[in-house]
Order: C-alpha cells, then structure tokens, then sequence
C-alpha cells in the first residue's frame, strides 16, 4: 500500500462525526434527548473553521501570505 501524507481535515471530520454518533448512542440508551437543533449548527462551524484553518494553513506553507 501507498503510503500518503496525513490528512487533518478528514481526520477533524471523522472524529468530528465519531464524537457526534457517541453523544447519540449514549443519549438514547440512557434515555436523555440530544437536540439535533444544538449539535448540527456546531458540527457545521467546527468543520467550516477546520477547512478555513487549513486552508490559511496551506497558504502559508506555500509562502503565500492571505494577501496574495
């Protein structure tokens, strides 16, 4: 197998999710409810400022400052 450079954004979201599928199970099997009205807008910032980070980050590993 090919080995590839480490990718922290689909690691972000994959933890992202996983943590979000355990909130879920736990809730339901304790009998609490989880409001998907709190958990979905938070889970669409986070990953919105992961690819932002990234992105800023890329650029300046380029030598590009956000001015360019």
């Amino acid at each position: 197998m090919k080995r590839h450079r480490f990718d922290l954004y689909s690691f972000l979201a994959g933890g992202l999710f996983t943590v979000i599928a355990v909130v879920y199970l736990v809730g339901s099997l304790n009998g609490f409810s989880v409001n998907g009205r709190i958990i979905m807008p938070i889970t669409l910032i986070v990953l919105g400022a992961a690819g932002l980070a990234g992105a800023v980050a890329a650029m300046t590993r380029r030598g590009r400052g956000p001015d360019a």
